[in-house]
């Protein structure tokens, strides 16, 4: 695990994290890194809220809009692609600023990761397939039959995480609670870096979600969805499940009004930030909880502290 400084920007989606990041990154010479799944597909600019092309020139920004949307990215994947980036910074003498809504791939920077091959193409197609026609009970069942230990930690409903454990199962003979046992090391030493998560009064950050929404209809969202649509690719891929992203399909193919859809995406990511909220609290301790409004203040404080 290397001893290299950072800072990890963490929060609920519309906190302002990317807003922090960048303002930091001017004040200290930082390289600005993607820590969101979703901000990582090039498809999904505006419905993601990406840095703008203006914000990304003010200084350097690394792993946003690098992976195709049909593409299945992995937190494995990040963990590889951020060693990387991680070495750039250190040679470039720049300071690393990890910023996301992605608490799995915030873990595994400091906690690990458990070394999963990757599910060959025809297996994942194959279960997914299966999915469509059988349904989620019924591949719980069979899991529950091969795989009891994982089958147990699955709602019988959870489509998306029952096909993960059966490709696994599949595709290695082995079960994926038993591969989640053994894993990669921690990337960065979490003692060497300031760890902040953004917690916004509730009520201001709903205002701020139904706002960011309508900015990204009025910028152009419409358009960026009726582009990934027309591609026809599987609607499990992740970058086809991007908050709005299916409200805004199903808008397109004139089964709801954009009023329905745009409340309904509004709905979803309001759910997803108590989400996030719940997870990092359990699975993220030392961080620091901070209201926005005194959040640089006091990561200059805490970085200058580390660098002395």
């Amino acid at each position: 695990m290397h001893k290299r400084r950072a800072i990890l920007i963490a929060g609920p989606t519309a906190s302002g994290k990317s807003a922090l990041a960048l303002a930091l990154a001017e004040k200290f010479g930082g390289l600005v890194i993607n820590a969101d799944a979703m901000q990582v597909y090039r498809d999904l600019r505006v419905i993601t809220a990406r840095p703008t092309p203006e914000e990304e020139a003010r200084v350097p920004h690394r792993l946003y809009g690098h992976v195709d949307a049909a593409e299945n990215y992995s937190v494995g994947r990040w963990c590889a692609d951020v060693a990387a980036v991680l070495a750039e910074s250190e040679s470039g003498r720049r300071l690393p600023i990890i910023v996301g809504g992605t608490g799995l791939y915030f873990k595994a920077l400091t906690q690990g990761l458990s070394a999963i091959p990757a599910t060959p193409e025809e297996v994942r197609a194959a279960v997914r397939a299966r999915m469509e026609i059988e349904g989620p009970e019924r591949l719980h069942a069979e899991l529950a039959q091969r795989d009891p230990e994982m089958a147990g930690r699955l709602k019988p409903a959870d489509r998306v995480r029952i096909s993960r454990a059966l490709e696994v199962l599949q595709s290695t003979g082995r079960s994926l609670a038993a591969w989640q046992r053994e894993g990669l090391q921690p990337i960065l030493d979490p003692a060497y870096a300031v760890k902040i998560f953004l917690a916004p009064d509730r009520s201001l950050l709903h205002k701020r979600i139904e706002d960011r929404f309508d900015a990204m209809l009025a910028a152009g969202a419409i358009e960026e969805v009726r582009a990934l649509d027309a591609r026809g690719l599987d609607p499990l891929l992740p970058a086809m499940k991007a908050h709005g992203v299916p409200w805004l399909r199903r808008y397109l193919r004139g089964e709801i009004s954009l009023e329905a859809a745009a409340s309904g995406a509004k709905l979803d990511t309001r759910r997803y930030t108590k989400r996030q909220f719940t997870w990092f609290r359990h699975q993220m301790p030392g961080w620091q909880w901070i209201d926005p409004k005194f959040a640089m203040q006091w990561a200059r404080d805490a970085l200058e502290a580390l660098l002395a």
